[in-house]
C-alpha cells in the first residue's frame, strides 16, 4: 500500500469539491475527511428523533436539519454534517449558497464505534464554541442509553445521562420530550452493523 502526501486545502477549495463530490466529506482545519456510511440503527434514531422534534415544535420558530446540512464553525475552521440539528428563528448561514448554517441550539450525534470519541472530545469541543448553542445530545446506537449535555448559566455544561427503555429524555434548550422506547422505535440491538 503506498501512502500519498496529504495536502492542506482552504475552506473555500473543499466547498468547490464537496458540491461536485459522490459523498459526503467533513472539513477539519484544512485537512478533507471522508465521512462513513450510517448503519440502519442509525438511520431510524436520526428519524425518529427528528419527526418527533418537527411534530412537537411544529407552528414554533424552529427549523430542524437532518445530515443534509452543513455546519461552519468558523473558530475551529470546521465543516461537518451533525445528524440533526435545532435552530431557534432563522439559519444563520456562512455564504449565498443558502447551503451551510453557523447557529444551531441543539445538535444530537448518534453514536458509531468509529466516531464515538472524536463526537464525545474535539466535536464537542468545536460545538461548545458556537455561541448560540445550549444542548448537545449523544445517542448510543447498541442500547438504550443517551447522553445530554446542557449549558448552564454559568457557561459550563451539565451531563445527565439517560438508560433504559423507560426513561424519557428531556431538554432543556427547547420545550421537548422523548421515551426513548420512542427514540429507539424500529432499532434491532441485535443487527451487527456499527
Amino acid at each position: 500500500m503506498t501512502q500519498t502526501k496529504s495536502r492542506l486545502y482552504t475552506p473555500e477549495e473543499y466547498l468547490e469539491l464537496e458540491a461536485n463530490a459522490e459523498y459526503k466529506s467533513e472539513y477539519r482545519d484544512g485537512a478533507i475527511v471522508p465521512m462513513a456510511g450510517g448503519t440502519t440503527n442509525h438511520n431510524e434514531l436520526t428519524l425518529n428523533l427528528a419527526v418527533a422534534l418537527k411534530l412537537a415544535l411544529k407552528g414554533q420558530a424552529y427549523k430542524i436539519y437532518l445530515g443534509d446540512v452543513r455546519l461552519w464553525i468558523p473558530q475551529y475552521r470546521q465543516h461537518t454534517y451533525p445528524d440533526v440539528m435545532v435552530i431557534q428563528g432563522q439559519p444563520t448561514y456562512a455564504d449565498a449558497s443558502r447551503t451551510t448554517v453557523m447557529n444551531p441550539i441543539a445538535i444530537a450525534e448518534v453514536l458509531s464505534q468509529s466516531t464515538q470519541n472524536y463526537d464525545q472530545g474535539d466535536k464537542f469541543r468545536y460545538y461548545r464554541s458556537i455561541p448560540e448553542m445550549q444542548e448537545y445530545i449523544l445517542i448510543n446506537q447498541t442500547q438504550h442509553h443517551v447522553m445530554q449535555y446542557t449549558k448552564q448559566e454559568t457557561g459550563q455544561w451539565l451531563l445527565t445521562e439517560y438508560q433504559g427503555e423507560s426513561a424519557v429524555l428531556a431538554l432543556g434548550a427547547i420545550a421537548f420530550e422523548i421515551g426513548l422506547a420512542d427514540l429507539y422505535d424500529g432499532v434491532d440491538f441485535s443487527a451487527v452493523d456499527d
